[in-house]
């Protein structure tokens, strides 16, 4: 018993110097509110993760400087990786309701971060930023294009938005989120089309049934398939592709009996 308690003692104390020797050798934590991180003069654009290069760098700066003298909007973008001034910047930028800060991390798993005014979400809702985030920060996007890139669009699509008097949405229609648009067309296009398969002899058009089934084919041709495209884009190409891709799909599924060889029940 001795032996075993002066074991757990010196158990004790080797820990105990372990854990101060690990105290004073550990570099100290970087401190949260750094405004040595900041530059001596002010400038628009703080890039501590060196995403921009200088000369594109330069050329936002200016174009921020011209926005702000012209609408009177306040935009400002930090970048940074392992070391940050956190809310250092407020008086740095004397960030009010009327400002943007764009904060660019690639440790994430999406790049972009906002912090918004107050006065801004009258013209640009809390949606808006959450799909800004999600094109433009996401990896896919990053991976192909570039972080440099992802900044300079986020800051071209908030100024024009800002310029226009505000969106609801962002501009803009990708491929990905067409596509899915189409589907969205050809799917209520398919559900209209079998609705409206005549259940009688001699009937052409079971119209009543596809009136029935008006909010399912509905909800996916206008809210899914029409809505988003013209919302963001006043292209008529992708408007005119989902309204064939529905009118294909209400067509196939019309004339599917026909195929078949089968005739429909009334039920």
């Amino acid at each position: 018993m001795p032996h075993r308690s002066i074991q757990k003692i010196l158990t004790s104390c080797v820990g105990c110097l372990l854990a101060l020797l690990t105290w004073f050798i550990a570099e100290p934590a970087l401190a949260f509110d750094d405004p040595s991180l900041l530059p001596s003069e002010p400038t628009p654009i703080v890039d501590l993760a060196n995403f921009l290069p200088s000369v594109q760098e330069e050329s936002l700066i200016s174009s921020i400087k011209d926005f702000e003298a012209e609408t009177g909007w306040k935009l400002r973008v930090l970048t940074q990786y392992d070391r940050t001034p956190g809310r250092a910047v407020i008086p740095f930028w004397g960030l009010d309701d009327k400002s943007i800060l764009l904060v660019a991390d690639s440790r994430g798993g999406n790049l972009l971060a906002f912090s918004v005014g107050d006065a801004v979400y009258q013209f640009l809702p809390r949606t808006f930023w959450i799909e800004l985030q999600a094109r433009f920060g996401n990896l896919y996007y990053i991976r192909e294009n570039g972080e440099s890139s992802a900044i300079a669009k986020t800051l071209e699509t908030v100024s024009g938005c800002l310029r226009d008097g505000g969106c609801q949405v962002v501009p803009g229609l990708p491929q990905e989120q067409w596509l899915l648009t189409l589907i969205c067309s050809m799917a209520g296009g398919v559900i209209c089309g079998f609705a409206a398969i005549p259940r009688k002899p001699g009937q052409f058009l079971a119209w009543q049934w596809a009136l029935i089934f008006s909010p399912l084919w509905g909800i996916l041709f206008f809210a899914f398939g029409i809505g988003p495209v013209v919302s963001r884009t006043h292209d008529l190409l992708p408007l005119l592709r989902n309204v064939l891709g529905f009118s294909m799909g209400a067509l196939v599924a019309f004339l599917s009996p026909y195929f078949t060889n089968s005739a429909p029940s009334e039920t």
